[in-house]
C-alpha cells in the first residue's frame, strides 16, 4: 500500500515505514493521485488544495494524534 504522507510529518513516515507501508511525501495535491490514502497534519491542507481537491482516497488529519494512532486509522481505513 502506498500512502501519501506530508513532509514534515517524519515520525509518521518513519512508523509506516515501519509497519511495510511505502511511503510517498506528498508536495502538492496533484500527489492524491498516485496513493491508497494520505496522512495531513491539519494545519495546511487548505494550502495544499486537499481540502478543495475531489479524491477517492482516505484522508487523515495527523493533527493531536501520535504516530502510532495515525498508524492504526490508516490500518482501519485500508482493512
Amino acid at each position: 500500500m502506498r500512502i501519501g504522507v506530508e513532509e514534515n510529518l517524519s515520525n509518521v513516515s518513519q512508523a509506516l515505514m515501519e509497519k511495510g507501508y511505502q511511503v510517498i511525501p506528498l508536495s502538492n495535491a496533484s500527489d492524491l493521485n498516485n496513493v491508497d490514502c494520505c496522512v495531513v497534519t491539519g494545519m495546511d491542507s487548505n494550502i495544499m488544495g486537499i481540502e478543495t481537491t475531489s479524491t477517492q482516497v482516505p484522508v487523515i488529519e495527523a493533527s493531536g494524534l501520535s504516530a502510532e494512532e495515525v498508524c492504526q486509522k490508516v490500518e482501519q481505513k485500508l482493512h
